[in-house]
């Protein structure tokens, strides 16, 4: 539409809501006159940061909507998939920027779609954790559906290889750990992503990694394959021809650690794990899956640590992948303390168990479950640095540590509440024979006589051993004592959480040992 006067785009800017007359005022004023044509209105409108050359080329073809949504003015289009476009958007009243997902016309009229796309936008919104792109609100209003989200500063991972091409180990390992924080928060709460890809994980400036679009919209069951393949994103239809390929159920866990695999790989060599196609039928091909090259052989100066994760994350056969993402994070975790272990011949086959023996890695599981469920551990000590020694040694393994100074204190709190802790460790430090006392009165309590406790001997109360009443569950040590000792006494007493040690596929596969 053409435009031949600065008033009439002034007018049309002020009729679609986009400046406010005290802001025209300022620009008449800045321009001294009004005889100028529009294109240099325009220009100074897109300078002053009134408007942005998005809103400018909208307006310029006459468009009406699209211009707000809500309480919210577009600035510009970030993204565009299948289902949805991505908008930079601002608050009209706060300022505020987010991030809007705004779901396609052709589908704003289909019922279902909009149904589940508000639905799915609902449960997501239930998700609040730091790898996890929040969604603030879901609108649907006047046939427009859309997500209000935060705005990552930053890019998507695809947008950050194209730069990068490939990362080192440490920053791959780093950014797929964020990934899988993300998936493990999510499979507690009962949901899977169902669309694991480049483009759905953000990079902040700060480089921590987001997960984002939680296969929204995205899970019909299609009639056919051909409409699968016409209809369907690109990844949907790798999850179909994944899980027809291995018989696996649809929203089964192991799927999103398939593709979360196949991008540590891209992200370690440079390349795709699967061979690249538009041709959406050959995307459904079991082909693609058993073309994937062993990664030692692409980039064979890896360490091994990565090798074997990537390897496990991606095994075709389910049952010997990762069965879930905290059994997953917690390899990752594991495999970053390893980078500098050099790759050998003996990776020649995926392996099927960890980089790790099985008691380092029940011990990182425990500090995996939730604070709420671990076990909590009482520790009397009226010396602060080794309170906060001790503290930080047990919660790394996997504990909740409540401390106490005084022993009667400690006592009284067993008295209130029996289940405040499920097991005491009485440190003679500083604290001599009330220590002893205390550690006696605890086997003799009804609250208490059952729990296991530990009572540490400081130098110069060794003799106090033999009037220390103990039992199976009762033990004394003596200082100084090795952190690892302490630990694994503790954890023979009581484990850190029962939930860690018996995570599904800690305990199984031969190369555990």
């Amino acid at each position: 539409m053409a435009v031949q006067s600065a008033e009439q785009v002034a007018q049309r800017a002020f009729n679609l809501n986009l400046v406010d007359e005290r802001q025209l005022r300022e620009v008449w004023g800045e321009l001294g006159r009004r005889n100028v044509s529009g294109d240099v209105f325009l220009q100074h409108l897109v300078r002053r940061g009134l408007v942005t050359n998005f809103q400018v080329e909208r307006m310029m073809r006459g468009e009406r909507n699209g211009f707000f949504y809500g309480d919210y003015k577009v600035l510009y289009m970030v993204a565009a998939g299948t289902f949805a476009r991505v908008y930079r958007a601002v608050h009209k009243d706060t300022g505020k920027v987010v991030a809007l997902k705004v779901l396609r016309k052709r589908y704003s009229d289909d019922t279902a779609q909009t149904d589940q796309f508000y639905r799915e936008g609902q449960m997501v919104k239930n998700l609040l954790h730091t790898n996890i792109v929040p969604i603030y609100e879901v609108v649907s209003s006047g046939g427009a559906h859309y997500l209000v989200m935060e705005f990552i500063e930053g890019n998507n991972l695809r947008e950050f290889l194209r730069l990068r091409k490939k990362l080192s180990p440490e920053e791959a390992t780093k950014l797929i750990t964020d990934v899988a924080e993300g998936l493990r928060y999510a499979s507690e709460h009962g949901i899977t992503h169902r669309d694991v890809k480049l483009t759905n994980i953000l990079v902040s400036s700060r480089g921590q990694a987001k997960l984002v679009d939680f296969g929204l919209a995205g899970e019909e069951n299609w009639s056919s394959d051909a409409a699968l393949a016409e209809n369907a994103g690109p990844r949907v239809i790798d999850y179909a021809g994944l899980e027809r390929y291995t018989r696996t159920r649809k929203n089964d866990p192991r799927s999103d650690i398939y593709f979360l695999g196949c991008i540590y790989y891209h992200m370690l060599t440079g390349k795709p794990a699967l061979r690249e196609t538009k041709d959406r039928v050959q995307r459904l091909s079991k082909s693609r899956f058993l073309e994937v090259k062993p990664i030692h052989t692409v980039k064979p100066d890896l360490p091994r640590a990565v090798v074997q994760v990537v390897n496990k994350a991606m095994q075709l056969d389910p049952d010997l992948r990762f069965q879930t993402p905290a059994e997953l994070l917690v390899d990752l975790k594991l495999a970053a303390t390893r980078l500098d272990e050099p790759v050998d011949e003996a990776v020649d086959a995926p392996e099927t168990g960890g980089v790790v023996t099985q008691a380092e890695r029940q011990r990182l599981a425990a500090t995996l479950v939730p604070t709420a469920q671990r076990t909590a551990v009482m520790y009397i000590e009226s010396n602060i640095q080794m309170q906060d020694l001790i503290r930080d040694a047990l919660k790394k393994a996997g504990y909740r540590v409540l401390v106490f100074g005084d022993p009667e204190r400690a006592m009284a709190r067993f008295q209130d509440d029996a289940e405040v802790a499920g097991c005491a460790i009485f440190s003679t430090g500083e604290l001599g024979r009330a220590a002893l006392d205390a550690f006696n009165q605890f086997a003799h309590d009804d609250a208490t006589k059952n729990l296991p406790a530990l009572l540490l001997l400081g130098a110069g109360h060794a003799g106090l051993a033999k009037k220390a009443e103990v039992a199976p569950h009762r033990a004394v040590l003596k200082m100084p004592i090795k952190l690892k000792k302490l630990r694994e006494k503790l954890e023979e007493l009581a484990p850190p959480t029962a939930a860690a040690i018996e995570l599904p596929g800690i305990n199984a596969g031969p190369n555990t040992a």
